[in-house]
């Protein structure tokens, strides 16, 4: 926040703060008795997502860049299982999801490019 690097300019780096703002909203929809198993794995995922991105944008290595790159990438496929599971139990609609599905595919599809390059 404070840090104006260059992975805060990445737009990998903007849509993973967006992912993670979507989630704590749309947790703050799932009912209080998901307060402690889905809503916290769900917003530590998030947090995860975009928290390595930043860590991966500061290694020197491609190696050490991918290995964090990767790791948000299995965190974005883990709120979307999440979100899968949330909306199989109708506590969200597809409506309610539609920023939060966008954000995970932006999201999934730059972290991929990334590793692959």
């Amino acid at each position: 926040m404070f840090l104006q690097l260059a992975h805060t300019k990445l737009d990998v780096f903007k849509f993973s703060q967006e992912l993670g703002i979507e989630c704590y909203k749309i947790t703050k929809l799932l009912p209080d008795s998901e307060q402690f198993a889905m809503v916290q794995q769900i917003r530590r995922a998030a947090l995860s997502v975009h928290l390595n991105i930043a860590e991966g944008c500061s290694g020197k290595s491609k190696g050490h860049r991918t290995r964090f790159y990767e790791i948000a990438r299995g965190s974005v496929i883990e709120i979307d299982a999440a979100i899968g599971i949330a909306y199989k139990l109708s506590y969200v609609s597809l409506e309610q999801l539609q920023v939060l599905g966008e954000n995970i595919i932006k999201t999934f599809k730059l972290l991929s490019g990334m590793i692959d390059k």
